[in-house]
């Protein structure tokens, strides 16, 4: 905070005003771009949500059919996934935590063939579709008798 509107501005010398405008409409588009693309991953219409007992003693394989099944993919051009850190391949982002973020897509179309083989969900759709869903979930949650995705 202090770089942004008082460092930097200070610096500017007569500029500051514009300066200062200017960080402030970077950080605004920034924390709004950075905002829809977490929700897009995790807050999407066929997202499921899981309490903390159903995710006590699990096996391996629970775990990685609950980071599919809490998880959501949109889909776009390649820029877009780059635009987006890559987190537009959330499911992958949580089977892979460790795999460096521009190899999600190549590894994408093998995890939706395993999800289809064994019947699970793989919860993909383009940015608007998705967002649509994060809109309509966070109404209906915003009102009495909203319900969470069973599990």
């Amino acid at each position: 905070m202090f770089k942004d509107y008082v460092f930097f501005p200070l610096i500017a010398g007569p500029m500051w005003l514009w300066v200062l405008a200017g960080n402030l409409l970077a950080n605004l588009i920034r924390n709004l771009w950075t905002s829809t693309v977490i929700f897009c991953g995790h807050f999407t219409a066929d997202v499921h949500t899981f309490t903390q007992q159903q995710c006590e003693g699990e096996s391996r394989g629970h775990w990685y059919y609950r980071q599919i099944l809490g998880s959501s993919n949109f889909t776009g051009p390649r820029w877009f996934h780059i635009l987006t850190g890559h987190l537009s391949c959330q499911i992958e982002h949580h089977l892979y935590p460790d795999m460096p973020a521009l190899h999600y897509l190549t590894v994408a179309p093998q995890v939706q063939a395993i999800a289809k083989k064994y019947g699970i969900a793989y919860n993909s759709g383009s940015f608007l579709r998705q967002y649509a869903t994060v809109v309509g979930r966070i109404i209906r949650y915003s009102f009495p008798g909203g319900k969470a995705t069973p599990a």
